[in-house]
């Protein structure tokens, strides 16, 4: 008989992560720790979602007890980091005005546009996710893709250093150069096309509620990850929202929320404000605080983007709608700081690593602090801020795709996406979401431009076309 040892769920694994998610949000869970350590608990694996062996029914239980026992610490940082959306606006002094007229809708050029930059970017990432930044360097170095300007290949990479880095085996066969054929499923990409879902169910009134709703419908449970995976197993429960982002879930900080924000970005162009007010709503099924932050954060940046070809201006945007004293307003800070301080990105890379490295490599701290980085460094241009973002390692494919997507509809055209980059996509999108499976996305840019001011609850006409 052979175990099966679902990810992101097991008790035993999220109490290491839980234990370390309270020593960076200033709770003493000292006593806690020592009686988990003592009973031959072990820490939470580094990298994958489990550990490779069950724990006894004795441990098992252990771990639920004292995540219940966790959860009841208060936090130092509550008051700083609310996640409650009055209380983030009333921490935010610059929190954005609402533009007197509604702006016009994107146009579907400058979506597809949009669309195309965040596949591209996930694309390059997916292949050197979870592997540690040394061995990115290492492997584009070993191949003359230093520093990274195009898509990573295995050929020439000699056996040793394949065998010291080994790329991540879910994605290598689809998103290394030699195996690209049209854009691979992702989870970066799963999201923004049940948001597109929501939103023509729903319109943008739509409740958090209407988002557990519609991921029982039609997400499934097997593509969910950390937080998503979490949330979705409270639901499953009968654990409702905003509940389903707190009950035993560690990874509620963690970067689930940001990957999901940018189609609140783009149907609300010109209007930061709405558009993280969108993204709170979404993002409060799964995480709190900074990973709430995060989502809002990324949604004001590309409805910024959404009016500009300047991408510094958009940055500032994101960075009003977060609360100045909590730690994402910090590493985004950080990581434009230290783009702006150095020539090589390699070195802001180094900089961010020794500042954020104890943090998880799926946590939304780091990783924010290096999307800033690399949109900062790059100056808006689109290779430039995909690679810059996937070099600085931690979760490459996430990073790559919320950077291609701000760069790419700052680029405003599909036209100005370089085709070596666009070409292997072949304008054709695999996903289990149904009723999407083969989209091109052209047709994703004209789904989305109809459901920017669409009324709540009408599905359009037209179907998603296949190529």
């Amino acid at each position: 008989m052979t175990d099966l040892r679902l990810t992101w769920v097991q008790p035993e694994d999220l109490i290491g992560h839980e234990l370390r998610q309270a020593a960076q949000d200033g709770r003493d869970a000292t006593r806690i720790a020592d009686r988990w350590h003592a009973a031959g608990g072990l820490p939470a694996p580094d990298r994958a979602g489990a550990s490779p062996v069950p724990a006894t029914p004795q441990l098992c239980a252990l771990a639920g007890e004292l995540l219940d026992e966790l959860a009841l610490l208060p936090t130092p940082l509550a008051e700083r980091e609310p996640t409650d959306l009055p209380a983030i606006r009333a921490a935010c002094p610059s929190w954005p005005d609402t533009p007197a007229e509604p702006s016009p809708a994107l146009s579907v050029p400058r979506l597809h546009a949009a669309w195309l930059g965040r596949a591209v970017g996930c694309l390059l990432g997916k292949p050197v996710e979870k592997l540690p930044l040394s061995g990115i360097r290492a492997l584009a170095r070993a191949t003359g893709n230093w520093p990274l300007r195009t898509w990573f290949t295995a050929e020439g990479v000699p056996d040793e250093l394949a065998a010291a880095y080994p790329w991540n085996r879910r994605s290598a066969p689809t998103s290394l150069a030699e195996n690209i054929d049209g854009m691979p499923e992702d989870d970066d990409l799963n999201y923004p096309l049940l948001t597109v879902l929501l939103l023509r169910r729903h319109g943008r009134a739509f409740t958090t509620a209407d988002v557990a709703r519609l991921w029982l419908d039609e997400l499934p449970a097997g593509r969910t990850f950390t937080a998503e995976r979490v949330a979705y197993r409270n639901l499953l429960a009968g654990i409702e929202p905003p509940e389903t982002a707190r009950y035993r879930n560690p990874f509620r900080e963690w970067i689930g929320a940001a990957i999901r924000a940018d189609v609140h970005g783009w149907t609300n162009p010109g209007d930061p404000a709405a558009a993280a007010a969108q993204a709170h709503r979404e993002a409060t099924l799964t995480h709190t605080a900074n990973g709430v932050y995060g989502a809002m954060f990324v949604a004001a940046v590309i409805a910024a983007a959404a009016r500009t070809d300047e991408v510094h201006g958009c940055l500032r945007a994101g960075l009003s709608v977060v609360p100045p004293r909590s730690r994402l307003a910090e590493a985004v800070a950080f990581g434009i700081e230290s783009a702006r301080a150095h020539r090589d990105f390699e070195t802001v890379a180094d900089a961010l690593h020794a500042a954020y490295g104890h943090y998880h490599w799926v946590h939304v701290l780091p990783n924010a602090a290096l999307l800033a980085a690399a949109l900062t460094h790059a100056d808006g241009d689109f290779g430039g801020s995909i690679c810059r973002a996937v070099s600085g390692g931690w979760d490459t494919d996430s990073n790559g795709a919320t950077a291609g997507s701000v760069a790419g509809l700052l680029a405003g055209h599909p036209a100005r996406l370089p085709e070596h980059w666009t070409a292997p996509l072949k304008n054709r999108l695999a996903t289990s979401v149904a009723g999407f499976d083969g989209t091109g996305f052209d047709t994703l840019a004209e789904l989305t431009r109809a459901v920017t001011h669409g009324p709540a609850g009408q599905e359009p006409q037209k179907e998603a076309r296949r190529t």
